[in-house]
């Protein structure tokens, strides 16, 4: 039953263009999903999945404690994969139109204050091996909300000096701009022209900014690395991934009263819901604010 997985992933790419990474989370669900219906189900041809064969699968995997989101997005991918097979004429109909998938609660992002991110960039120290880089990276994630694979993915000649603007190559292959504020540019002038060079001569054919002492570019999960090491220095008692600082950015401007429509376009956000948990931030913010200085809370 697999080959017919390889075309999916084939379509996915070209009609979608989504990332290398959610291309590889569709192909691990459906592998999963073909061998379960094979072992477990007995079935050799997809054409024979039923409606009770997919709830088999959905107990399965309750059973194995994954989350109410992770099973959404199983079940998501296997609805958009049967759709797939209906419109290449190997399937009758889609079983799976009829699953439910489990209600997940919104859970809000956490974010880092304004003093935390200030008290990571303050304990790198100046002299250390690659400061300016990681300095530059991480001013560059924050005063942009860049997602890390755009961070990784990011070329020197997206940076728009003049017009003090960023290109930013961002899913799905759109293009959008964005602002980059004077502390971020300082610090990524002082690691293009003091600490780049040093780099680069390893492999001048990288363009990528960000590299790796190699001349390599950056990894997601180095950056990653890099953000624990220097928070957990800092003693910042959160968790925290690089996705934490896109999510600083957003909530940051929405609390120094920016509007939605124009974080929505700083973020690449295609949906304005998508922005919209940001508002929610917003408002435990307020709340904080309210609980700590109204004087009917003492």
């Amino acid at each position: 039953m697999r080959e017919f997985i390889k075309d999916f992933i084939k379509i996915l790419k070209i009609e979608k263009g989504l990332a290398d990474n959610s291309l590889s989370s569709y192909k691990r669900d459906l592998v999963k999903y073909h061998s379960f219906m094979l072992r477990r189900q007995r079935l050799d041809d997809i054409a024979l999945v039923k409606e009770r064969n997919l709830r088999a699968y959905v107990r399965f995997l309750n059973a194995e404690n994954m989350s109410a989101n992770s099973i959404k997005r199983a079940i998501s991918c296997i609805r958009t994969y049967h759709n797939f097979l209906l419109s290449e004429g190997r399937i009758d109909n889609n079983p799976v139109l009829s699953i439910d998938t489990p209600k997940v609660a919104k859970k809000l992002p956490s974010i880092l204050t304004v003093e935390e991110i200030d008290k990571i960039l303050h304990f790198i120290p100046k002299k250390a091996p690659m400061s300016m880089r990681d300095v530059a990276i991480f001013e560059m994630m924050y005063s942009c909300g860049l997602r890390v694979t755009e961070l990784c993915n990011f070329k020197l000649a997206n940076i728009l000096w003049d017009s003090e603007m960023i290109r930013v190559d961002g899913k799905g292959g759109k293009q959008r701009f964005v602002p980059i504020g004077p502390m971020a540019r300082k610090n990524l002038k002082d690691y293009i022209e003091k600490e780049r060079p040093s780099f680069s001569e390893k492999d001048p054919k990288t363009a990528e900014l960000f590299l790796s002492r190699n001349g390599k570019k950056l990894t997601r999960m180095m950056i990653w690395i890099l953000l624990k090491k220097w928070a957990n220095i800092a003693e910042i008692n959160k968790e925290i991934s690089p996705h934490t600082l896109r999510h600083s950015f957003a909530t940051h401007l929405l609390e120094g009263g920016a509007d939605l429509r124009s974080v929505q376009e700083m973020l690449g956000h295609a949906d304005i819901s998508t922005t919209q948990i940001y508002t929610h931030l917003d408002k435990e913010h307020l709340k904080e604010v309210h609980r700590t200085f109204h004087p009917r809370f003492d």
